[in-house]
């Protein structure tokens, strides 16, 4: 791993390389998501009484990576469940550590702040998925979807 990447919270100061970074992510994603909402997330990045945790990879000043998380109850666990929504590095930055250092950074806070688990799911063909599989092997289960 890159010794000079650092995960940290997202800063106010952050927004500009974070916005070029999600909309980098959507595009990898084959998707648009709405002005309106790509600003009503980032706020509740930047809110520390939202449920959304916001962390910032940084290769000394530049900001290279992101993720983007959600700590919510569940049925299963009497402590918080965490959900790693979103998780980019920049195509410039990847084999770097950049992935790695953002997973470990939720591991290591979950351990810290006790939380039950964390978990996400990504697409079958993601060649992120080596590094993922690092982590753990990925379970059996099937989405389902249904937008309102």
């Amino acid at each position: 791993m890159n010794a000079l990447i650092n995960v940290r919270d997202a800063r106010a100061e952050d927004e500009a390389p974070w916005r070029r970074l999600w909309d980098a992510y959507a595009a990898f994603y084959e998707t648009v998501v709405a002005p309106e909402i790509t600003t009503h997330t980032w706020r509740r990045i930047l809110d520390p009484r939202s449920p959304l945790i916001g962390r910032i990879a940084a290769d000394g000043d530049q900001v290279i990576g992101f993720s983007v998380s959600v700590l919510h109850e569940g049925t299963w666990a009497s402590d918080q469940v965490c959900y790693l929504e979103d998780l980019f590095v920049d195509p410039d930055f990847r084999g770097k550590g950049a992935g790695r250092r953002l997973i470990q950074d939720l591991l290591d806070l979950g351990k810290e702040r006790k939380w039950s688990g964390l978990y996400w799911h990504t697409r079958a063909g993601n060649p992120a998925r080596r590094l993922y599989d690092e982590f753990v092997a990925a379970d059996d289960f099937v989405r389902y979807r249904i937008h309102l």
